[in-house]
């Protein structure tokens, strides 16, 4: 009888492990495409990223916040297989827009939504001497 109890307390828990969810300024967003991520934008300059790639400040690539990146459904241990890795997203703000892979964690980012772009792919939504952008919304593609 005890048994029959547990299992779905159990089943209930493995649920919620294979989902996690962060609370970002009250709302909860579940680190899957589909959500639309409102976040910080700023650049770096990039090299060998956490996903194994090494890339340039003339590539479209971004480095997704290690809150989302870390807890993305089926990461490990080894970066390099995060299933994050090469997703695209569209990141808008202002009404501009720009399209990245993501190729690298951003150990600096704050929250769930940030990202960190090369200097070439930020210039789409700003110019460099912005330094940060506030609002920017994006999701994956």
């Amino acid at each position: 009888m005890i048994g029959f109890k547990l299992l779905p307390i159990v089943a209930l828990a493995a649920s919620a492990l294979a989902s996690p969810i962060e609370n970002v300024n009250g709302t909860a967003l579940e680190a899957r495409a589909g959500t639309t991520y409102t976040g910080d934008a700023t650049f770096y300059s990039p090299g060998l990223g956490a996903c194994g790639i090494t890339n340039g400040p003339n590539d479209f690539i971004a480095a997704a916040s290690y809150k989302l990146f870390d807890t993305f459904p089926g990461h490990t241990a080894n970066p390099n297989n995060n299933p994050i890795c090469g997703k695209s997203l569209t990141a808008k703000v202002n009404g501009k827009s720009v399209t990245v892979k993501i190729t690298d964690r951003c150990a600096g980012c704050q929250g769930m939504g940030d990202l960190d772009f090369t200097p070439a792919a930020f210039q789409k939504l700003a110019p460099l001497s912005v330094g940060r952008i506030h609002n920017m919304k994006w999701s994956f593609n």
